[in-house]
């Protein structure tokens, strides 16, 4: 598994067991929405910020990846559906890990909706391309999402430690699953998965304090760091939005901290 620890050390950093990843991989499912027309100036932007890591589809790696400005990590989406789809939480496999290889990745990732009534499948996808990758020595992410009837909320510690397990369990790198909204239930999620876990951004949030706040008290009880798109993406400087919440996720700087460089005061 010496492939697999040298790539993952592009994705975590060796010092601190965290990482900084911002998905861009929404122009499938949603289009290409604001803060990510232009792949290049984007990727640029976070990668300037301090980002570990952008999460791409594959088609769009030679649109802005890389060859200038700062290096960062390459991390290819394997599965995907659009909004406009007959059942947009059924992801299906769009590529492969060799393919993956082929355009340099250093890590790939896998969505899976527990709960989804394509869960089956779903789950088969993610247990055979984690023995791919084994093969190859390429690190997984699976993105584990509590989504189905059952679900009676997305952020439940029950629905969401189950996700992040099964995840694992299939044999993921590292998790990106959601915020349970508190320290101490998402403490049962990190403590329940033995691999990294890093939460995901979710829909925009209202202010840059909550934002930080998520990303501190996640860290606070052994989060892996964030895998965050649009409420960086879409920032109003995304690369200052980077660089506070790697702050926070490297250097273990308070909100506060976070903030003063947010609004370019320190």
């Amino acid at each position: 598994m010496i492939g697999k620890r040298i790539r993952i050390e592009r994705i975590l950093n060796r010092k601190t067991g965290r990482c900084v990843i911002v998905p861009m991989d929404h122009g499938v499912s949603v289009g290409p929405v604001a803060g990510i027309t232009d792949m290049a100036a984007a990727i640029d932007e976070v990668a300037s910020g301090g980002a570990n890591a952008v999460i791409e589809h594959k088609g769009m790696v030679g649109k802005g990846h890389r060859g200038y400005g700062s290096d960062i990590g390459l991390i290819i989406h394997l599965s995907a559906s659009t909004n406009l789809g007959p059942d947009p939480d059924h992801k299906v496999l769009v590529t492969t890990v060799e393919k993956a290889l082929k355009l340099g990745a250093d890590a790939v990732s896998v969505h899976v909706n527990i709960g989804s009534e394509k869960e089956p499948e779903m789950l088969s996808q993610l247990g055979i391309i984690s023995e791919t990758c084994d093969e190859w020595g390429m690190p997984l992410i699976a993105m584990m999402y509590p989504r189905g009837k059952k679900i009676t909320s997305e952020h439940s510690v029950d629905v969401v430690k189950l996700a992040a397990r099964a995840g694992a369990e299939l044999g993921a790198d590292i998790i990106k699953t959601n915020y349970t909204g508190d320290p101490n239930t998402f403490k049962e999620v990190v403590d329940g998965c033995p691999v990294p876990v890093v939460i995901a951004g979710g829909p925009m949030v209202e202010t840059d304090r909550e934002l930080l706040e998520m990303v501190k008290n996640s860290v606070d009880v052994g989060g892996a760091g964030v895998a965050i798109g649009r409420n960086i993406f879409q920032a109003p400087s995304p690369r200052k939005t980077t660089q506070a919440i790697a702050g926070i996720v490297h250097d273990n700087i308070d909100v506060e901290e976070a903030l003063n460089i947010l609004n370019g005061t320190s």
